[in-house]
């Protein structure tokens, strides 16, 4: 069943992306901060992980409660100690944004070298849920069809918790128009730090799924920041919904060039890229 193999391993690549797209597009949409480490607080959710089930044998599942806080906190943080700062003394918007974009490459190393320092360079991984399941007379691995339950899970709530929540519907109305959204009585500082900590949580979940599938390193983060970015443009920047769906898209594109070509899918997605930039770089969802 090669189209069933093409259709899960899309979404279950595509459930990843859309999760680092979707707080990647977040943090960008609310804050205005296109942060480039966001790949980074990925590694160290995979990492993370990592560390708590090889030694402690604690289950990667319940990594994700116990990480989720800790990450949020963590960005929460970083809003709170890097960006609110630089913010109030940036004297505009668009000197911000370009600032920002710089103490995020800084943030980057700083994140990057830190790992370097607790974990070493090798790559490393563990064995969880590597039973072969069989689906409609295709084969796959237990821990992928979990991790795709769980992404789609995790993204799903997120979803609804945008549409459906008063305060999801404060962040989009900090993300559509942050003017508007303060007369209306909505607390933009305070709507900074929570995007920023529930983006960087969606990063730790994200960074939690991948490691029981593949192995880890401190060198990680890049790659999946540069697909966050593909992601967002794709969906729309600063459209969280559009990240999410995007995410899927995007997925079921590899999965589709993997089967034909695997040494094409960066390629193809980097193709893919560009054309979306020069035909519509408002993306699919922007308006």
């Amino acid at each position: 069943m090669i189209v069933l193999d093409v259709i899960i391993g899309g979404l279950l690549t595509g459930g990843i992306y859309a999760l680092l797209a979707a707080g990647f597009s977040l943090q960008y949409g609310v804050s205005r901060v296109l942060n480039v480490s966001h790949g980074e607080f990925i590694m160290l959710g995979a990492l993370a992980a990592y560390s708590l089930y090889v030694p402690f044998g604690i289950n990667p599942l319940v990594s994700l409660v116990i990480l989720g806080p800790i990450f949020f906190i963590i960005g929460s943080l970083t809003n709170r100690i890097l960006f609110e700062r630089l913010r109030r003394i940036a004297g505009s918007i668009e000197v911000f944004e370009g600032q920002s974009i710089l103490v995020s490459f800084g943030l980057l190393f700083i994140i990057q070298n830190l790992a370097l320092l607790a974990w070493g360079a090798d790559e490393r991984g563990y064995k969880f849920l590597v039973i072969p399941i069989n689906l409609l007379g295709s084969i796959f691995a237990a821990n992928r069809l979990v991790a795709l339950s769980l992404a789609v899970v995790i993204g799903l709530s997120f979803f609804f918790f945008l549409v459906r929540t008063r305060l999801g519907k404060a962040v989009r109305a900090a993300a559509q128009e942050e003017t508007g959204a303060q007369l209306i009585g909505v607390n933009i500082q305070w709507m900074h730090g929570l995007c920023f900590g529930f983006g960087a949580s969606l990063a730790g979940f994200a960074g939690v799924l991948i490691s029981t599938m593949f192995t880890v390193s401190p060198f990680m983060g890049l790659p999946y920041t540069i697909i966050a970015i593909i992601v967002v443009v794709l969906g729309g920047l600063g459209n969280i919904i559009g990240s999410l769906v995007g995410g899927l898209i995007l997925g079921l594109i590899g999965s589709i060039v993997l089967h034909i070509e695997p040494g094409l899918e960066l390629a193809v997605l980097y193709i893919l890229f560009m054309l979306i930039l020069l035909i519509r770089p408002k993306g699919i969802f922007g308006k």
